[in-house]
């Protein structure tokens, strides 16, 4: 949006539903985004009527605003469904915009997601992938498509070249020890950075398991420190802080944990314990030795073990066909097994 902006000739306006950062850029938004960010199947159901009241409304607004360019990023659920019904209500229109779709769903990790794939092309014009492969396989299926990379490294290259680091492998580099100075924290310290997601749904589900493998890990280190940067979510900033308020732990806090604070969190650890998701690359990039753990609705868990093609859960390991990151899944995923794995 930012480089939108420098580099139109003409004034740009920015409408629909975005995040903190969007707003920041100009974004007028419908609603907090948060009231659409549901992650599961079983998990949904409550939220159905809601997110359908959501969609009308996102239509309906984004009709009258009358875009040149829709642009949908990432929540296929939501978006997909947005852009089909745009598609159809734009079609006598002589001149409807063009519909871009940011981070390409994972058809590649479920069975029959390439014949999903297929249909895409008939309210998706254009997708723009962050994984290599998934250009090709975008357009064998008729999709137009271009690999524009993943957001995290171009993250990671403008946090070294903001400090003046120019490292070759994209390794994020920070000063552990100013964080630790900053945070009261002493040098010989073991601190675990905790990173329970950004979707109030599964912090509240995997943080309190996270906090009782902390407890039972307290007896195996003569200094432990416990750090927990905060995704900018209002209703996960409560939660969390509620959740410490009752906790017995002496927990450092980040609320609304800038790009900066993280990897500063991150440069000071020992180790991290982070939930599926983009926590887990961030952590490859500061070469921070983590363990990846997912909890879901039990029959949310069934069908992703009868639907998914892969063997792992976390992108690095399917990247690399190999357990590179250790995973504690589903109803592995309890304090005794993650005290075990990370001990």
């Amino acid at each position: 949006m930012a480089s939108l902006k420098k580099l139109s000739p003409f004034p740009v306006r920015f409408a629909g539903v975005g995040g903190s950062l969007m707003l920041k850029e100009g974004m007028q938004s419908l609603f907090p985004m948060e009231e659409i960010s549901v992650m599961g199947l079983w998990e949904l159901f409550p939220h159905l009527n809601t997110i359908r009241i959501k969609l009308k409304k996102t239509t309906d607004a984004a009709i009258r605003f009358r875009p040149h360019l829709v642009v949908t990023v990432d929540s296929k659920g939501f978006s997909f469904r947005l852009l089909k019904q745009l598609k159809e209500k734009n079609m006598l229109q002589e001149n409807y915009p063009v519909h871009i779709h940011y981070v390409a769903p994972s058809f590649w990790a479920w069975k029959g997601g390439e014949t999903r794939l297929k249909k895409l092309h008939q309210f998706v014009d254009h997708m723009l992938c962050i994984i290599p492969f998934e250009e090709e396989i975008c357009r064998l299926n008729g999709l137009a498509a271009t690999y524009v990379g993943h957001p995290l490294l171009e993250d990671a290259l403008m946090l070294n070249l903001e400090s003046g680091s120019l490292s070759s492998n994209l390794k994020v580099q920070r000063s552990g020890d100013v964080f630790r100075h900053e945070h009261g924290i002493s040098p010989g310290a073991t601190v675990i950075t905790l990173l329970p997601g950004s979707r109030l749904q599964e912090v509240t589900r995997i943080l309190p398991i996270f906090l009782r493998t902390i407890e039972l890990l307290r007896s195996s280190f003569s200094e432990l420190s416990v750090v927990i940067p905060v995704a900018p979510n209002s209703q996960v900033e409560d939660f969390v802080d509620k959740t410490i308020q009752s906790s017995p732990l002496s927990v450092i806090l980040i609320p609304g944990a800038s790009l900066d604070q993280k990897y500063d969190a991150f440069s000071a650890s020992t180790a991290a314990l982070c939930v599926s998701g983009s926590a887990v690359i961030e952590l490859q990039l500061a070469r921070l030795p983590c363990v990846v753990a997912y909890r879901a609705h039990i029959l949310t868990e069934w069908v992703i073990w009868y639907k998914t093609k892969l063997n792992y859960i976390s992108l690095p390991n399917n990247l690399m066909n190999s357990a590179i990151v250790p995973e504690v899944l589903f109803q592995d995923c309890t304090p005794e097994k993650l005290t075990t794995v990370l001990r």
